[in-house]
Formats: C-alpha cells, structure tokens, sequence
C-alpha cells in the first residue's frame, strides 16, 4: 500500500503552463518538472514564460543578487 497517492487530476481553477507541450492545462496534467504554476486565471498562465524572462531579468540586474566582484571592481 502506498503511503502517498499521486495527484493525477487538478482542482478546477488551477492553471498551469506545460513546458515541454508549450501549452496552458487547467490542473496538473504534466508532471510537475515540466510546469510552470498554479496560476489563479488562465491569461496568468498563458503569459507565464514572459513573467519568468521578466523575473530573471529583474535577478540578472538586482545590486545585491551578485555577491563576486564584477571585471571593473578590483581587490585594490
């Protein structure tokens, strides 16, 4: 007997982006390493690739994300 059942159908309102169909689902129908959310609408998750590049944007960008020193910053 297993001590925990798998997920296999998702709550209705449950939307996630599928990235290896590239494609919105409504609940989980893709294993969890291949999707992005939940999201609460769908148009959330439709534009969830955008929010991701902008997210990583906002890291790649932020002062205190990096904590090496850059090749214009030296030891002095």
């Amino acid at each position: 007997m297993a001590l925990f059942k798998k997920r296999t159908v998702g709550k209705p309102g449950e939307w996630f982006y599928c990235l290896e169909h590239k494609k919105v689902e409504e609940g989980p129908e893709c294993p969890a390493k291949d999707r992005f959310g939940p999201y609460a609408t769908r148009q959330e998750a439709q534009h969830a690739m955008e929010t991701a590049r902008e997210r990583n944007l906002e890291w790649e960008t932020d002062p205190k994300w990096h904590d090496r020193q850059g090749p214009d910053e030296d030891d002095a």
